[in-house]
């Protein structure tokens, strides 16, 4: 796909994601702290929809080039691993999950945590805001759209489902 120019429509895209994602760690920081007691699985299934959503958007645009080729330095990465760790804590019995790792490919299934797919996600949402709250738009659209591919949309696709299935049993 070729190269674009930073225009209305990818700016639109860039601001509704950066909400997003925005949103996204917002809750997932909260819930985290045990700001809502009783609501952390609902909460965390809405900013987890919602993301996969303005993902969606992304994978549904023709592939962001940024005019440099490089991609700038957007400052130290986010330490998730806090994230992480609080919410190991709250997920203590039910944070461990298998997977099929390629359900394209294989039945091949691998061990995850419910809590390590949150942080991945965080991490990489914040490296594209950190982008595109330095001026870089397209480069943080950029981010966004090719991490969506490459990792937090399968990541967030299987927290979003073992948050599902969570809140199910303990519903049901």
């Amino acid at each position: 796909m070729g190269e674009i120019e930073p225009g209305a429509e990818h700016r639109e895209v860039a601001e509704q994601m950066s909400a997003q994602a925005r949103t996204f760690l917002s809750t997932t920081t909260q819930v985290a702290s045990g700001a809502a007691p009783g609501a952390e699985l609902s909460l965390l299934i809405l900013a987890t929809s919602d993301l996969l959503a303005a993902g969606a958007r992304l994978a549904a645009i023709v592939d962001v080039v940024p005019a440099e080729r490089f991609e700038p330095d957007a400052g130290p990465e986010t330490d998730v691993d806090p994230l992480r760790d609080a919410l190991a804590k709250m997920f203590d019995g039910f944070d461990d999950y298998v997977e099929v790792s390629d359900p394209a490919l294989s039945a091949d299934v691998a061990p995850a945590t419910l809590s390590g797919d949150l942080a991945c996600v965080a991490e990489e949402i914040a490296k594209g805001l950190q982008h595109y709250d330095d001026g870089h738009e397209l480069e943080g659209l950029w981010w966004w759209q090719f991490s969506y591919l490459s990792v937090w949309g399968e990541r967030a696709s299987s927290a979003l489902r073992v948050l599902q299935g969570v809140l199910a049993h303990l519903r049901l």
